[in-house]
């Protein structure tokens, strides 16, 4: 947003917990944060507007087509002034009953829309979900995000920059684009979704079963309701060894943020290997909200970063990390596991020698579109451990995936299950296909 000297107020939409960044933000450019907007009831993390509110004041304001216990509802038509911007609410349901878009126009310049904040109704390259209230509601909802698109969001201009509120790689969507924001003109252009009729693109979403995480049904009780305060949470210190092995007797969750490679060579027993970065994306599939949570890394750095994720997913139950990392576990002579990996080329000749199990745990749409290990069978990692009864005890499990990360918890999960025989294949289907190796579609 660009700044003008007379303007002193600043607005946020679908605000993330940790609040310093906008804190700092304002502080830099000297203004006041007063206005907050939920435009829809997040299911994929927890939302900060609450948290905010309470550091600096601000109000809230939501759609008022769902009960929050905390804010203040709007309707299509109200429209709220910060000096010489104008923010006007349009009602778009269709990814939730009571998703709201914000529309920015800067009066000393125009009269014309210039930015439009839109949660998840129009995303890069895609079209936000619409699966949240059950397969007897997929038509319905796939209507109604179809008709606030083209008939309200489309119709405000085809230069009008569109902010979404996820990028690439967020389950909110189907395959989204990396673009941070885009335009209504080229996405009228050139997302596919768009491109057909309405009773095309209801047809389609009422056949689209996309994954959900169990999380998210925690994500929405707990965005009803108002999060709970951070200053209310104690904050993750480090844990002695003999701590650790209390916690572990009476039942905690130990997550292992090392490489596959490390995690391979030595863990703490029943440990989930999900590394840093894939934190957001993969512990609200396995980690309960009551169950203490440990986090093990190699030597403590950057954990900082790390607590936000389990922040921002609700999980107050992070009990502390493993002071001393890894190396002070096996230097205090405790238990590990440990399973074994392999090379692509080692996969391979595997194959040729023996019977073994391959098992790809990538997205099915990256299996089907890059295409998959020869004789290699399917199940998304997210579904692992519901499914184990499809995974053979009596072969060897070669796991595989994009490049090595989720084959690491999944061989993990397994082996802690006791399946006698578990390798990981380093690199994933990346180093599959630097081999030149044939890759089946």
């Amino acid at each position: 947003m660009r700044r003008k000297r007379e303007t002193t107020s600043r607005f946020s939409s679908d605000t993330r917990p940790s609040c310093e960044e906008y804190l700092a933000l304002a502080d830099r450019n000297e203004m006041a944060i007063t206005h907050l907007f939920e435009i829809h009831r997040n299911e994929d993390y927890l939302t900060g507007s609450r948290e905010l509110a309470n550091l600096c004041g601000a109000g809230i304001w939501h759609g008022k087509n769902f009960n929050f216990a905390y804010g203040n509802p709007v309707k299509e038509g109200e429209i709220f002034l910060i000096g010489t911007l104008e923010l006007g609410v349009i009602e778009t349901p269709g990814h939730t009953e009571e998703s709201i878009l914000i529309v920015l126009k800067d009066r000393e310049v125009s009269d014309k829309p210039y930015m439009v904040f839109c949660g998840d109704a129009l995303l890069a390259g895609d079209i936000g979900r619409t699966d949240f209230y059950g397969q007897e509601r997929k038509a319905e909802m796939a209507g109604k995000i179809h008709d606030s698109i083209v008939k309200k969001i489309l119709a405000l201009g085809e230069g009008v920059i569109v902010c979404p509120a996820h990028g690439a790689g967020s389950l909110c969507g189907g395959d989204i684009a990396d673009h941070s924001f885009t335009t209504a003109g080229y996405e009228r252009a050139t997302n596919p979704l768009l491109a057909l009729a309405r009773e095309e693109f209801i047809a389609r979403r009422v056949t689209e079963s996309p994954y959900y995480p169990p999380y998210f049904r925690t994500m929405e009780v707990l965005n009803a309701n108002g999060p709970q305060l951070l200053d209310r949470i104690p904050r993750p210190g480090p844990l002695s060894i003999p701590e650790v092995v209390a916690l572990r007797k009476s039942g905690c969750q130990i997550v292992d943020i090392r490489s596959p490679t490390s995690f391979a060579a030595g863990h703490i027993p029943h440990s989930l290997s999900i590394w840093r970065d894939g934190l957001p994306s993969f512990m609200g599939w396995f980690l309960d909200y009551n169950e203490p949570i440990v986090v093990v890394d190699d030597f403590n750095c950057g954990l900082k970063d790390v607590f936000c994720h389990f922040t921002r997913l609700g999980y107050d139950n992070l009990r502390g990390y493993l002071g001393g990392g890894f190396p002070s576990w096996s230097k205090a002579a405790q238990e590990t596991d440990s399973f074994a990996t392999c090379t692509a080329q080692e996969l391979k000749e595997r194959q040729e020698k023996e019977t073994v199990f391959v098992l790809d745990v990538r997205d099915i749409k990256n299996r089907r579109s890059v295409g998959h290990i020869p004789r290699s069978h399917h199940r998304y990692i997210g579904e692992l451990t519901e499914h184990l009864d499809e995974i053979p005890r009596d072969l060897p499990v070669i796991t595989y995936c994009d490049g090595g990360y989720k084959g690491s918890l999944a061989a993990g999960i397994l082996h802690a299950n006791r399946y006698r025989s578990v390798t990981n294949m380093l690199g994933g289907m990346t180093s599959w296909k630097n081999t030149g190796f044939w890759i089946e579609r």
